[in-house]
């Protein structure tokens, strides 16, 4: 049984070519260390070029969960032609320890990061409301604030107060069926957030471990934007089962949210989507207003080859919900952008599915 499925795996794996080397992944020796278990837990170290593209990890993830008896994909992603490096981070220099090992945290479900490569384009807003409509389909979803350097979700959400502590954990708070933990909730709302790496890997890690989040069905991480020490740090600290990309339509967003994508999948974090937010809308006269102009999400999901999950239109009234702290899907339930929004949701389900397993399922 073990050797039909060794060579299941080996053939899924065979079928993916390199266009650089103009040879599949096997041949061209790019697989090691494959180890695949009675379980179905499948490993191997990928080693993957600076030449080679990035999207070839998604793909090989993907081929292999796709393999009847595969219960969970582990992929190790290195650099043949760089210093020695870890799984999910930048090569270490002489004398600098380690990154830490992800720890498999199962109770929080699929853990899903929500990114940006820009501030400003609305990605609390898509973490927020995403939350809610999971909520409520009838999951169970925490959403944990990662946004160092802005924590906007206490707001999004109307809740202030200071977390609880019970038994030496921090008790997340909830609202409108979500469970919160944020620095928003800590601090006050003046304090400049003066830290550096090892401060924000600390905050992260406390949060994942030191927060008793309960058994989650969905775990999303409302990430600050561009590429820098809290993405690295979430990686580093816990297996992520995907990432989804914010973008607003114009050309300078769509660029700066292409590079945010690029740093999941060399860590071996597949892109599932892309949700565009502030796109055009139509206004009572009927007429058709883009004001951020319009397609750049379509755009960006075709060079990544990853859907356009939902393109969310820009509205009157939804910062000032926000303000109220009532995601649009609690303060205008019927609007054209809690219908999307709600389709981002539904196709995030499709996904990443909802069995609570470290890593995830796609659809190839």
């Amino acid at each position: 049984m073990a050797d039909a499925l060794e060579a299941r795996v080996i053939s899924a794996l065979a079928g993916i070519q390199n266009p650089r080397l103009e040879n599949d992944l096997i041949s061209s020796g790019m697989v090691r260390e494959l180890e695949i278990g009675a379980d179905g837990r499948v490993s191997f170290t990928f080693l993957l070029g600076s030449d080679d593209p990035a999207t070839l990890v998604r793909a090989a993830r993907s081929a292999v969960r796709a393999v009847d008896g595969v219960s969970e994909v582990k992929i190790n992603v290195t650099n043949p032609t760089a210093p020695a490096r870890s799984t999910h981070g930048p090569p270490q220099s002489a004398g600098m320890p380690a990154p830490p090992t992800p720890m498999e945290q199962p109770n929080l479900g699929r853990i899903l990061a929500v990114s940006s490569g820009k501030g400003g384009v609305g990605k609390s807003t898509v973490a927020a409301n995403l939350a809610v409509a999971l909520a409520e389909a009838g999951f169970r979803v925490g959403v944990m604030d990662a946004d160092i350097y802005g924590p906007n979700l206490p707001r999004m959400f109307g809740i202030f107060e200071r977390p609880p502590v019970r038994d030496g954990q921090m008790q997340p708070l909830e609202a409108h069926g979500v469970r919160l933990m944020s620095l928003g909730f800590i601090v006050e709302r003046d304090a400049a957030a003066i830290w550096r790496g090892p401060i924000i890997m600390k905050i992260i890690q406390q949060f994942l471990r030191d927060v008793n989040w309960g058994e989650l069905d969905y775990f999303i991480v409302d990430m600050p934007p561009g590429t820098g020490d809290a993405q690295l740090s979430l990686v580093q600290s816990v297996h992520v089962s995907a990432a989804l990309i914010v973008t607003t339509p114009q050309e300078m967003a769509v660029g700066d949210a292409l590079r945010g994508a690029r740093m999941f999948e060399r860590v071996g974090v597949p892109v599932i989507g892309i949700v565009e937010n502030m796109g055009p809308f139509t206004d009572p006269t009927g007429r058709r207003w883009e004001l951020f102009s319009s397609g750049g999400g379509l755009r960006l999901a075709e060079e990544l080859g990853v859907p356009l999950l939902a393109s969310v239109p820009l509205e009157p009234g939804l910062a000032e919900l926000a303000d109220a702290g009532q995601p649009v899907l609690v303060g205008a339930p019927d609007s054209a952008a809690a219908k999307a929004l709600r389709t981002a949701a539904d196709r995030v389900r499709e996904e990443l599915g909802t069995r609570p397993v470290a890593l995830p399922i796609l659809r190839g």
